[in-house]
């Protein structure tokens, strides 16, 4: 055997506790695994195994070498799995979790991705909520905010930045607030965060946050469309990220307020369980999202 072929026999007698065992599983015989555990220990210079007629066991030097030598074998599996995978085809079905607010990103995006890889059949979830990627089986979620979950591997999207917008009909009534403490006199449609139930705190700047406490909320939910809906029916003031109201801008059904004056951005994410090896469906789905983003 040579060298790799002796850790294996040496990794699988010491798992089986026996060199008949390791034999059967690698199709070789009893003395041909035994053979090799010897010469490896020859080449090192140390005893790894305790022998009996009907087991071997580990010696303290033989667990710290099994410990290096199982790791060595995992990484090389890996190895030729993620090769394997690299010329392997994206197909099956993906689950994609997204905000509700997400499909203005993402459905301008996804036929090319579909008519570039065929055979994924992609399944959408669009929800507010905070998805739990393990638990409920979605292969890749898209967020923004904090990213806490330590079991999970992101890859940055797109950024996005807040802004104040109302209509011209709810302008007509009031002059556009010039100063954060001219809010005072505007009412505010403001958006609830679905998983807290906490009002999202407008980006105003350093030394005026005490603002968000004193406005006059008037209509609060926790759907961004329909916070938009009603910001366009002059309902007040609201604050939503700028690829939602993008269209509505350019056309004057909404106007930018105190522009210059609110000072956040954030930026979405592409989020994957933790794993040894990623699909090719979702590489190939994360890597479309980075590039088209």
């Amino acid at each position: 055997m040579d060298k790799l072929s002796g850790l294996l026999a040496f990794v699988r007698a010491a798992e089986r506790g026996s060199f008949v065992a390791a034999g059967r599983e690698l199709a070789v015989s009893a003395s041909a695994v035994g053979k090799a555990v010897a010469k490896l220990e020859e080449e090192l210079g140390v005893r790894l195994m305790h022998r009996s007629t009907r087991s071997v066991q580990l010696t303290e030097e033989g667990r710290q070498f099994h410990e290096r030598c199982r790791r060595i074998l995992e990484d090389l599996d890996d190895a030729r799995a993620q090769l394997s995978q690299t010329v392997a085809s994206p197909r099956g079905r993906l689950r994609v979790s997204a905000p509700i607010v997400g499909h203005h990103l993402l459905m301008p995006l996804l036929p090319g991705f579909l008519s570039a890889y065929p055979e994924v059949e992609l399944d959408l979830v669009f929800t507010d909520r905070t998805v739990d990627l393990i638990e409920e089986s979605v292969d890749v979620v898209i967020r923004s905010g904090e990213l806490p979950d330590s079991r999970l591997v992101s890859r940055p999207l797109s950024a996005f930045r807040l802004l104040l917008c109302a209509s011209p009909a709810y302008l007509a009534d009031r002059p556009a607030p010039k100063t954060v403490a001219e809010l005072q006199a505007h009412v505010a449609v403001r958006f609830r965060h679905p998983n807290t139930g906490k009002l999202l705190d407008w980006p105003l700047p350093p030394g005026s946050q005490d603002m968000n406490a004193r406005l006059r909320t008037v209509l609060a939910c926790n759907n961004i469309e329909a916070l938009k809906s009603a910001a366009l029916r002059g309902a007040g003031i609201a604050c939503m990220p700028d690829f939602l109201v993008r269209d509505e801008l350019a056309d004057g059904r909404l106007q930018e307020v105190l522009a210059g004056q609110v000072c956040m951005s954030g930026r979405f994410n592409a989020l994957w369980a933790t794993s040894r090896q990623l699909s090719p469906k979702v590489r190939a789905f994360v890597d479309w999202l980075a590039g088209a983003l």
